[in-house]
């Protein structure tokens, strides 16, 4: 019969082991994660600081970067099968596309830029669309729901962010009425931005006939492809004739906000013509990828492109498994290429060093960069983390803007010939993480009108001074120092 020694010894000797072993797996999944970071890391401030979390956070730092650190380009461990699919669908589904192609043969500016994007996203440049920019919530959804209304055949929606609300039950009633018309009706919708799209809500437009598909649903299955990694885009298509696209998402903050941020302003566009047909394939690419179908023909979809208009226009598609990164390469080739200022609007400002520096190259080269902010932010870490590099960019001469009412617009416009208006912010998260549209105008009329705006949002606008920022209080300093941390995160 075992002695109360003899038990005690087991017992030792039981949990020696297990600790021994609990120390070897953290040895060896600490080594493991500092080789991934050195072996795949692409920027070496970036790999220096996720092997510090590591070291300095035992689980938890491995935890943090493969959820949120991991370089998708390189790393092979994340070569998903949907991404397999999505790599697949490359497909210029109608050659009469091609009587509507442009090529800048004349201008070099034009030319550098829409070459990047063409070999980046495989769009070409279209001519003869109609766009109309829509500068805020009543103009965006009185639009949208006309164009809903007026569907005969289909109705393509897809959005990072789908709240309940007015507008919701507004969208619900439209869609119950044209589903009873024979229209079919598709709804796409991130898991993550549209948290609150589920459970009845969900299956209360499901009952009336709406298919709804979640483009990178959680499961605990692909939480490591899926919770970093989210789709951000608008895009709506109605009977292939009309397209809907930019930074407004299904949400009642643009037309009846009762927060401190008060009504939400955002840039949307509306578009028609052969643009219509690149922006309806990057909807249908993310149909494809959500869906459990092995293969897919977009043909059936498609409707001849028809010349609606003079202005030309490039769709700018990107996301975490592009060869490149192509939003932030977008606005890079556009301050490269502009000649006389360049414009900025958006609420969370956080790119990375290259994209600083190309600013800082372009002001001290007698180019006009004006940054247009919001002066209170839905995120306070963002603002924090947004302040915190604008030390730098006012002492080279960059103007900075401070604006009273939250705009939540994504624009960039050049030399009043090019603007471009979409989903992709100016962060690493639209740059690297996030399934962005863009769509870039080529276009002296629509590019200048905006930069009247702009401009005209500047007088209105408090003008941030480096002589008085210098003195903010230093909490203020505390916090942006602490935001920096947690900038590519945001």
């Amino acid at each position: 019969m075992p002695t109360l020694s003899m038990t005690f010894n087991f017992v030792r000797i039981m949990v020696v082991n297990w600790y021994s072993l609990f120390q070897i797996f953290y040895v060896l999944i600490t080594v493991y994660t500092i080789l991934v970071i050195i072996y795949y890391g692409r920027r070496p401030t970036k790999s220096i600081s996720w092997v510090l979390a590591v070291i300095v956070l035992p689980f938890a730092g491995p935890i943090l970067f493969y959820l949120f650190g991991v370089n998708r380009r390189k790393f092979k461990f994340f070569s998903h099968k949907q991404t397999a699919k999505r790599k697949a669908f490359k497909q210029d589904a109608s050659k009469e596309m091609n009587a509507f192609r442009i090529n800048f043969d004349n201008n070099i500016q034009y030319q550098k830029i829409s070459s990047l994007v063409s070999n980046s996203s495989y769009t070409s440049v279209l001519g003869e669309n109609q766009v109309d920019v829509l500068h805020d919530g009543e103009a965006t959804f009185g639009d949208l729901f006309k164009a809903l209304e007026s569907a005969k055949d289909f109705i393509h929606i897809q959005y990072y962010s789908i709240e309940p609300g007015k507008l919701l039950d507004r969208l619900f009633d439209v869609f119950k009425k044209k589903i009873e018309q024979g229209v079919k009706i598709l709804v796409l919708y991130d898991s993550f931005g549209s948290y609150r799209f589920r459970g009845k809500l969900k299956k209360k437009f499901e009952s009336i006939g709406v298919m709804t598909l979640p483009v990178m649903p959680i499961r605990f299955g692909n939480l490591l492809f899926s919770l970093n990694f989210r789709n951000h885009r608008k895009i709506v298509v109605v009977d292939g004739k009309v397209a809907f696209t930019g930074g407004v998402n299904i949400s009642d903050n643009y037309i009846d906000s009762d927060t401190e941020l008060g009504r939400w302003k955002d840039a949307h566009l509306q578009l028609h013509g052969p643009i219509v047909h690149d922006i309806h394939l990057i909807l249908l690419k993310d149909y494809f990828f959500a869906s459990s179908k092995d293969s897919f023909d977009p043909t059936r979809f498609m409707r001849d492109p028809k010349p609606m208009g003079n202005v030309k226009a490039q769709v700018v598609a990107g996301g975490p498994d592009s060869e490149q990164p192509v939003i932030m390469q977008q606005y890079i080739a556009m301050i490269g290429g502009a000649k006389k200022y360049i414009h900025i609007v958006n609420p969370y400002f956080l790119p990375g060093q290259p994209f600083l520096e190309a600013l800082k190259i372009a002001v001290q080269s007698k180019i006009e960069v004006k940054l247009l902010i919001p002066e209170k932010s839905d995120s306070l870490a963002a603002r924090y983390a947004m302040f915190s590099q604008f030390e730098d960019l006012l002492a080279v001469g960059v103007r900075i803007f401070l604006r009273k009412d939250f705009s939540h617009s994504k624009i960039m416009l050049v030399d009043g010939t090019m603007a471009s208006v979409g989903s992709g912010n100016f962060d690493n998260r639209s740059f690297e993480h996030n399934y962005e549209t863009n769509v870039l105008i080529y276009d002296n009329t629509i590019s200048i009108n905006l930069s009247k705006e702009f401009e005209s949002l500047c007088e209105q606008s408090q003008e941030l001074k480096l002589d008085t920022f210098l003195k903010r209080p230093k909490w203020e300093k505390f916090l942006e120092g602490i935001s920096k941390f947690f900038k590519p995160l945001l």
